[in-house]
């Protein structure tokens, strides 16, 4: 193409101070603006040079803002999501039809001129003048790139698109004085590749290779003759030749854009007339954009990525910082999220729980030792609309989850359980463990000591459940009485250092309050990540490793790939090894003969632990195999909803408990987890029960299935709900069972139950 500029030679700024000269001494309109009296310009005629030459020309191009693909552990895609969907090309990639077309249309003297037509300006002076309206426009394809890298930084940004767009006469100066810059170190193949994978084509789609797709379901290389023709022409008004709203239109713009290209000789007259002829052979692919759209239930874990980069240092110092990079997008995430996981933790839920119950459950699966989060899913699925929600149940509130977490009851038991036999508390520790007791006191904390006041008493979950108990009974029946006891020989101290090696805090983030209800019975909120992730500490042998999300990031900037810093997993030693074995030795015992019966696998090693808080607002499981750690979560958000007599996914409960409910869910999602997978051994120690000889279920005639509701006068773990007295709304007490002799105690939530 000739690059021959018009103007007689003039250089560059001579044109503009010509152009300036001509349009005032015209008294006429610039690009379809009135200019104003040559004082209003600040310009006089005879400096005219001078003063075009004092205006800044300095465009800095912002890198095209193109969408972001977050992918599985295997490379499927889970969801793209976008602030403006593009793909950026080289112009070695966009049909040659396509680039005849916009030319044609938009600037049919591209090639001839240099940033300023001055021909096109005079025509256009002299077409308004005839028509005492503005009927023409005389920018060049190069100005109408300046005006849209505006656009473009400003973003989402109402105001600086505003600013952008604003038809002023400074504005169009300036765009002028910058098109000059622009054509000077650019070259016209790179303005034309620029200016197509910039414009805005409508339908949400910017640049032309997202305009191919939307319309037509192809690349922007493979466009023909009359594609690229109606593409071409939608650039003018996005809005009103739109060829999903109205084709009509859009045909007759099309056409325009055929004529115009056999005007100028890119096509005969005879090719333009066949393509006319044609029908528009849309094949329009919808806008898919968002977390909304992942697979598998995986928009929970999606919103949590995106939550993770605008949160993380290492995407950037502020989050302002992150966002711009998030909004740039042309990211690629590799996440941690193991499909087939996700799937049999979306299956489980849909199974097991209806997203229009009024109880809600969700699932967390992460990988021991390396702190990779598997899966992640929740029964609500995500959106506005009714039965549907935003919140992701299974994260903190920073980070997109709710307020505060949700009460754990009795599956705190294994950090206490841990913190005293790295206090050296043998693993038959014996005690008293009666029905009910006062809290003793005082219980010293890492500062000053707990003091109970005489207010505060705990009760097992029925009269039945009385001592003397060893540690692994006392685990297996969720004895509170026994853990209290335990609690008040090695202090607080030590169960809020397992807490915090643990990583184990309250879903706002704050440390766990130290007394008694929050460090023995589950008292405060968490969320079921951080229950799974320090679950996972046992499966490791005792090293925890922090919660990940991303395995890598690229990010396409331009045409150019660069690789970003990704957070990692930090592990460190919670516990030893024996304290770990034994830890995992407890809570097989769980899931063998206690609790937790309906969660057992019967194929691999696993163990694990129940948990319902009072009133039966929430209940748990959460459990672990040597090479997975799981945490399943049912209740209500607002934890308003007590499980009694309720149907959860068409099944009727007369009471939920943390067996019966969560342990299912947790069961299914984790053998469609593992299937194929290994399955290791864990490396258990030997903990004797006690004396089987003595009759410690002195009611024994009373007793029945520890998981199967009951009237409340039998004698088996599903019995009164035990309790702690006034001072606060923590209640205590057993997996399941009547809900007799609610008392209140001490802390800030619901106490420890089964």
């Amino acid at each position: 193409m000739p690059k021959k500029r018009s103007g007689g030679g003039l250089s560059p700024t001579q044109q503009a101070a010509k152009f300036l000269g001509v349009s005032v001494l015209a008294g006429a309109v610039l690009a379809g603006i009135a200019l104003p009296a040559v004082g209003a310009l600040g310009l006089a005629a005879k400096g005219s040079v001078e003063g075009f030459d004092a205006l800044p020309a300095n465009l800095k191009t912002p890198p095209l803002s193109q969408r972001t693909t977050i992918l599985d552990a295997d490379g499927g895609t889970i969801a793209t999501v976008y602030s403006r969907d593009r793909t950026v090309v080289d112009l070695k990639d966009i049909s040659p039809y396509m680039q005849k077309a916009i030319v044609a249309i938009e600037d049919s003297r591209f090639y001839e001129h240099g940033a300023i037509d001055l021909k096109g300006v005079l025509r256009a002076l002299n077409k308004n003048a005839r028509s005492g309206e503005v009927s023409e426009g005389a920018s060049t394809l190069t100005q109408q790139y300046v005006k849209n890298v505006f656009v473009e930084e400003a973003g989402d940004d109402a105001t600086k698109v505003a600013q952008a767009t604003q038809q002023t006469i400074g504005r169009k100066i300036q765009e002028l004085k910058l098109a000059i810059q622009v054509e000077e170190e650019l070259g016209k193949k790179k303005i034309l590749e620029n200016y197509l994978n910039i414009t805005f084509f409508g339908q949400q789609a910017y640049g032309v290779e997202a305009a191919s797709q939307r319309y037509f379901s192809k690349h922007a290389k493979d466009l023909n003759v009359q594609e690229a023709a109606l593409l071409a022409g939608i650039v003018q008004s996005p809005s009103r030749y739109d060829p999903v709203n109205d084709e009509a239109e859009a045909t007759k713009r099309r056409n325009v854009v055929l004529n115009r290209m056999a005007q100028v000789g890119d096509i005969s007259t005879a090719e333009a007339e066949k393509a006319k002829k044609a029908p528009l052979g849309l094949k329009v692919s919808r806008p898919k954009n968002g977390c909304i759209t992942a697979v598998n239930d995986a928009s929970f874990f999606c919103d949590y990525v995106r939550e993770v980069f605008l949160s993380d240092p290492v995407f950037g110092k502020t989050r302002k910082d992150r966002a711009k990079i998030w909004n740039q997008g042309g990211l690629t995430i590799r996440t941690t999220l193991d499909p087939q996981a996700q799937e049999s933790v979306h299956q489980s839920l849909k199974d097991h729980v209806n997203k229009s119950d009024s109880v809600a459950a969700a699932s967390t699966l992460v990988e021991p030792g390396t702190g990779r989060i598997v899966a992640m899913g929740q029964s609500k699925p995500y959106g506005y609309g009714k039965d549907e929600t935003e919140i992701n149940y299974s994260v903190d509130h920073a980070v997109g989850g709710s307020n505060y977490g949700f009460p754990t009851g009795s599956t705190f038991k294994p950090f206490l359980a841990a913190a005293a036999l790295e206090e050296n508390v043998p693993a038959t520790k014996e005690y008293s463990s009666p029905y009910d007791m006062d809290y003793p006191s005082p219980i010293q904390t890492c500062d000053k000591p707990w003091i109970n006041d005489n207010s505060y008493r705990v009760e097992n979950e029925n009269e039945s459940e009385v001592g003397p108990y060893r540690l692994k009974e006392a685990m297996a029946k969720s004895v509170n009485t026994y853990f209290v006891q335990m609690l008040a020989d090695i202090g607080l101290c030590p169960v809020a250092s397992m807490a915090d090696k643990l990583h184990v805090h309250q879903g706002n983030g704050d440390k766990l309050p130290q007394n008694p209800s929050a460090l023995a019975l589950g008292s405060v909120g968490m969320s079921p990540l951080t229950m799974a992730s320090a679950y996972a500490t046992f499966a490791s042998r005792g090293m925890y490793c922090t919660p990940v999300a991303i395995e890598s990031i690229t990010q396409k900037v331009g045409n150019k790939q660069k690789s970003l810093e990704v957070p990692k997993s930090t592990c460190s030693r919670a516990m030893t090894e024996k304290t770990a074995d034994s830890v995992n030795t407890l809570l097989q015992g769980v899931v063998d003969s206690g609790t937790g019966k309906e969660a057992g696998l019967s194929d691999r090693d696993n163990a694990g632990k129940t948990g319902t808080t009072d009133e039966r607002k929430n209940a748990w499981f959460v459990g672990y195999t040597p090479n997975m750690s799981g945490a399943v979560w049912v209740g209500s958000a607002s934890q308003k909803v007590e499980m009694k007599n309720i149907t959860i996914g068409g099944v009727y409960h007369p009471l939920v408990f943390g067996g019966a409910v969560p342990g299912p869910i947790w069961k299914d999602a984790m053998t469609g987890a593992l299937e194929g997978k290994d399955s290791p051994s864990f490396n258990l120690v030997d903990i004797p029960d006690g004396d089987k000889n003595k009759d410690k279920d002195k009611n024994k005639d009373k007793g029945g299935d520890e998981n199967k509701p009951d009237d409340g006068n039998n004698g088996d773990d599903d019995g009164f709900i035990a309790g702690l007295t006034n001072g606060g709304n923590a209640n205590g007490g057993g997996d399941g069972g009547f809900p007799g002799n609610l008392i209140q105690g001490p802390g800030n939530g619901p106490g420890g139950r089964r």
